[in-house]
């Protein structure tokens, strides 16, 4: 089994932070997602390293969509990661950047996976990875030879995903909920007004700069995580899932409702009926 059970009664249920002490749930969240990459990472062809303008470096010579996943559910665990940190010190503005990062890798992720396990690899996949894969730069000159990526528009991703999976009735009423949830937090990485404001408190008002631990918007971000842990359990299913690893994904499932269980939240999760 993945993990081992983690059980904590509702009458014991800590907060998400005591100080700097994470929550268990979260942090034994993390020691799963962490074992489930690096098995998953053991299932591919390593990166090697390279000549690139007469320095080494290391790349996925392959440039398999399983390798193009990977890395993708590195960033997601090493962003969730960071994204904790910056709330166990009141960076909520921070965080909310990374949210946005999140929310975009695992977009990346599921429309990555979907290609693999649901249907097969389309002229949209095609011009993603041939992005994803492409050098910054062609030559020793960053300002003359840096390349332009041909990025494909993420509408069109959440779409296919939508098209594809059929996951709901209103696959119109899915897309428009991706796309606010997206626009909120581009508030955080475009430094809006209104998302600047939220580091001012007081009487008289003023701008927190080192972290807002008792501004009235942390019991909001501290909320919000928890939908990012979940997801990062998500995202490293889809991954085991487009490898054919089926015991990874049971066990990753059953965390699934550990997790649920843990931190009081429904996800919708639920063990199927004998």
């Amino acid at each position: 089994m993945l993990c081992s059970p983690v059980r904590i009664s509702s009458a014991g249920r800590l907060p998400w932070t005591l100080g700097f002490v994470m929550h268990p749930i979260a942090q034994r969240t993390l020691e799963v997602l962490e074992s489930a990459f690096r098995r998953l990472e053991r299932q591919l062809p390593p990166p090697r390293y390279i000549e690139i303008d007469g320095q080494p470096a290391l790349r996925y010579a392959e440039e398999l969509i399983e390798q193009a996943l990977i890395q993708k559910l590195a960033r997601y665990i090493s962003s969730l990661e960071a994204a904790q940190l910056l709330l166990d010190r009141g960076f909520l503005q921070e965080q909310g950047v990374l949210h946005r990062t999140l929310d975009e890798l695992h977009e990346d992720i599921l429309f990555l996976t979907v290609a693999i396990t649901n249907d097969q690899v389309t002229e949209l996949h095609r011009r993603y990875l041939a992005a994803f894969w492409a050098e910054e730069f062609g030559g020793a000159d960053p300002v003359e030879s840096r390349n332009d990526r041909e990025m494909v528009p993420r509408n069109k991703m959440r779409a296919y995903v939508a098209r594809v999976l059929q996951a709901t009735s209103n696959p119109s009423r899915d897309l428009a909920v991706s796309k606010t949830i997206a626009k909120v937090y581009s508030g955080f990485v475009h430094a809006a007004s209104p998302h600047l404001m939220e580091m001012c408190d007081g009487d008289p008002p003023r701008f927190n700069l080192r972290g807002m631990r008792s501004a009235a918007r942390f019991a909001d971000h501290e909320f919000d995580i928890w939908n990012y842990y979940y997801r990062g359990i998500l995202s490293a299913t889809f991954v085991g899932k487009a490898l054919g690893d089926q015991p990874l994904v049971t066990g990753l499932f059953e965390h699934s409702l550990q997790f649920q269980e843990g931190c009081g939240r429904d996800f919708g999760a639920r063990r199927p009926e004998a």
